[in-house]
Formats: C-alpha cells, structure tokens, sequence
C-alpha cells in the first residue's frame, strides 16, 4: 500500500507536466468572430503561418462565427471546453461594449487573455463620386438632410465611433448595421450608403486605387499608409477611435497551457516573417503581453461605460 500511495503521489505531481509536453496533440480552433476574408480573419491566418514555426507539427483550424458585432463568436469563445483545444480572437471596441450594453452572456473573467497583436485607426470612408471631400462637406451635409452611414453592426468600434461623431458635431446619421466590413465595402463602391466608419486597413487599398474616398482618419497623427488622409483633429473634430485585435482562451484553461499560448503568441509577434506578411498585407502591429492586453481591456470597458452612460444605444 505504500508502494502504491508513493506511485500515485509521483503520478499526480508529474502529470501537469507530461499533459503539457504532449499538448498540442490534435487540431487546435482558432474561432473568428466575423466572416472570411475580413481583416480578422486574415490576422488570425498569417498567426497560424508563423505559429507553425514554433509548434512543429502542430495544427490550427479557423471557425469564422459571424455575427451581432463579433459577440456571437466571443460568447462560443467563452463558453468552449477549457482543454487549450478552443481559442480565439477578440477586437474592440465590441468585446467591451457588448457587456457594458448588457447584451454580452460573458465578462472579460471569461478569458484568458494571451495578448494583443493588431491596431487598426478608423476611418470615415465616402463613395468615388460623392461630393463629400473632408468634413466640412460631411457635417454640412449631415445638417442639411439625414445621411445613411454604414457601421459594423451596433456597439462595434465603428458604431462607437459614429456616434461620437454625432455628440461632438450635433449631427443624427441614419446608422445602417453591416454584418462585416465586406459589406460595408460593397455599400461604399456601389454608392449605396453616403459613407461608412470602418478601419483603415478595410478600405486603403481602395482609396489608393480610386475606387472609394477616405475624408479623414480617427488617430492623433497621419498614417504612413495613406499620408495624404488627414486626421479628424486637422479638421476640427478631435474624434479618435482605434481598434485592438488580440488573442484570448476560456478563463478555465489550466494556468501551464495557458502560459504555453501566451508565448507562442509573443513568439509571433517576434516572428521577423510575420512583421514582413503583416507589412505586405497592410496589418498594423501593436504588441501587448497578455497581462498589459487585459489591463487595456479593463480600462476600455470603464471608458466605454461612461460614454455609454451619457448615450446608450
């Protein structure tokens, strides 16, 4: 018997151990909250490229769960077995403003947060031919008649962003909720909003090739991706919005395998090829460690709780 009590002690001491040697041992989810082929979704592909060279052998899976301004994904993320088998990207300002709004069934305790790796300035886009050409044009024309503004589904950065906007200009738009900013492209590029709060890396391309117009972006300084946008704050209107897109697990993950995601994720973001996809594809990085990511968060959601506050949506 105590041979037996002696195995069974080196056995449950030693185990954490083994089970985080072994882990990963099959496919590990990556779930999206938003469609294919946004900037999200492309994020979390060029972390899985660079993942791999650091996990060999290992495998990731992306699920893009869609849907009420990303809560839908963050609530699947939330709510999914906490084996290291289940994790996900969040942005924001969504992931705060869904709880602050009441609408969210999770709190910022039910993650893990692994860290940040994206920064995304918003921008307020208009169609080619719109006679809009900086805001002036914009309020103006805000003021003249209601105009229909396309934003990223209620509480995202965007709708935030936008009615921001309108308590600093004294301004109504007629906020038309998207599903993603695929949508809100197509709005843009068939005229069929007047214009549309998004974030700058949804819409350079086409402000660069013509076929849309950016008016202004919503940052303290220019950006060197379109250095001939000015800033809302030249024009007048200090309105600034940026968004985050970061990585997080179940809150419950055993603390070891929660360790062992926070450094691949700084592993990534240390990754000389993955700087140089980011780069090319025209994603911003802006690095925190899973403690300073949460910290941030903490303070967004107090923020975000004022403003929503003085105007609830």
């Amino acid at each position: 018997m105590r041979k037996f009590l002696t195995m069974a002690a080196v056995l449950f001491f030693a185990l954490p151990g083994l089970a985080l040697a072994s882990y990963p041992e099959k496919p590990i989810k990556i779930i999206v909250p938003s469609k294919a082929g946004g900037s999200t979704d492309t994020s979390a592909r060029l972390f899985i490229k660079a993942a791999k060279n650091y996990w060999k052998g290992a495998s990731f899976v992306i699920k893009d769960v869609p849907g009420s301004g990303g809560q839908k994904g963050f609530e699947e993320i939330a709510r999914a077995k906490p084996d290291g088998y289940t994790i996900g990207m969040v942005f924001t300002t969504q992931i705060v403003a869904h709880i602050v709004s009441k609408r969210a069934r999770y709190t910022l305790d039910s993650f893990r947060v692994l860290g940040n790796v994206m920064a995304d300035p918003l921008i307020i886009a208009v169609p080619k031919d719109s006679p809009i050409k900086d805001l002036q044009d914009f309020v103006k024309a805000a003021k003249a008649k209601s105009l229909t503004v396309a934003v990223n589904g209620i509480g995202s950065d965007d709708f935030v962003a936008a009615k921001k906007f309108e308590n600093h200009t004294g301004v109504t738009f007629n906020l038309l909720p998207t599903k993603g900013s695929t949508e809100q492209k197509a709005h843009i590029l068939g005229g069929h909003v007047d214009a549309s709060f998004m974030n700058l890396t949804q819409m350079q391309a086409q402000h660069k090739a013509g076929t849309a117009r950016i008016i202004a972006i919503m940052n303290p300084t220019r950006s060197d991706i379109l250095p001939d946008v000015k800033t809302a704050k030249e024009q007048g209107i200090p309105v600034n919005m940026t968004a985050t897109r970061g990585f997080v697990a179940p809150a419950k993950v055993k603390p070891e395998i929660g360790d062992k995601l926070a450094k691949l994720v700084q592993d990534v973001l240390n990754d000389p090829e993955f700087k140089a996809n980011c780069k090319k594809d025209v994603m911003i990085l802006q690095p925190m460690t899973g403690e300073e990511y949460h910290s941030y968060l903490v303070d967004l959601q107090a923020e975000t709780q004022k403003f929503y506050d003085k105007t609830p949506w």
